[in-house]
């Protein structure tokens, strides 16, 4: 049984990533994951190839949070006014929610934010002030100061 030096080209589970290069049996190589097209053998220019993809991934995932950094700024302790109707005593008729959110930031601020990024721990359903988390990147996040006053 010989070992085969590999550079995987999609997840294989149980073996490593898309990029990973490992060692494995030239049958199972042979076999099964180069008819897939799963992986290539690890050549000098299959090397090569892989270092600048993974210089290119690089450079975008650092734009992406540079990106992520520059919006928390502008997000950062924003103060944000979302009307609500409500009933006796401060409570509201429903809840506000994670889209009421994204949408008034969108007309007050001109700021078009996914309402997924947005974690409200609990649903909103009295009038008052909340911190609302935004989660902009893994490495980023942003707090956003609503305020839930009456129509």
């Amino acid at each position: 049984m010989s070992i085969l030096k590999i550079v995987l080209m999609k997840d294989v589970p149980g073996q490593g990533k898309s990029g990973d290069v490992i060692n494995v049996a030239d049958g199972y190589a042979r076999n099964y994951l180069f008819p897939r097209g799963m992986a290539v053998e690890a050549s000098s220019g299959k090397m090569n190839e892989l270092a600048v993809r993974r210089q290119v991934q690089a450079t975008k995932e650092m734009k992406i949070e540079q990106e992520a950094r520059s919006l928390a700024g502008r997000l950062d302790k924003l103060k944000l006014i979302v009307l609500a109707k409500q009933g006796e005593g401060g409570k509201l008729f429903g809840s506000v929610n994670n889209k009421d959110i994204a949408d008034a930031l969108a007309v007050q601020h001109k700021i078009k934010l996914d309402k997924k990024k947005l974690v409200v721990k609990e649903p909103i359903k009295h009038l008052g002030v909340y911190t609302i988390v935004a989660k902009l990147h893994p490495a980023v996040q942003a707090e956003i100061i609503v305020e839930v006053v009456g129509e």
